[in-house]
């Protein structure tokens, strides 16, 4: 969506320049003067001209500039919370490892007291 309203603003503005050339190029024709006039007339249009597509060149360097450095910090919060969530989900897989290593000693243990009872009540019958 931000690359289509780049596009779309890059349009208007290249539209705005050759609207504002073609226009001023007609409307120097077609004014009554004379040749030396005319090109006087002309040059300074098309210095003008020049003039207002730097300047809008240089504001729209500026906002490119900002917005990669807005997404450059908001890369580096989404990294952060990333690594930060990351360290949480370990932090609580080993919490459930070691639960899970002392629920399996109990087995164990449990397993164990069932085999000796076997063994003990087998003896006792033989």
């Amino acid at each position: 969506m931000a690359h289509e309203e780049d596009g779309f603003a890059k349009g208007l503005f290249l539209g705005f320049i050759a609207g504002s050339a073609i226009g001023a190029v007609t409307a120097l024709l077609l004014a009554p003067k004379s040749g030396q006039d005319l090109r006087k007339d002309i040059q300074k249009k098309s210095t003008q001209l020049k003039e207002t597509a730097q300047a809008q060149l240089r504001q729209a360097r500026a906002k490119a500039e900002q917005l990669v450095n807005e997404g450059k910090k908001k890369s580096d919060e989404i990294v952060g919370q990333a690594k930060q969530l990351a360290g949480s989900i370990v932090s609580d897989a080993e919490k459930v490892l070691d639960q899970a290593k002392g629920e399996g000693g109990k087995f164990k243990a449990a397993v164990k007291a069932g085999a000796d009872a076997f063994k003990e009540e087998r003896s006792k019958k033989s």
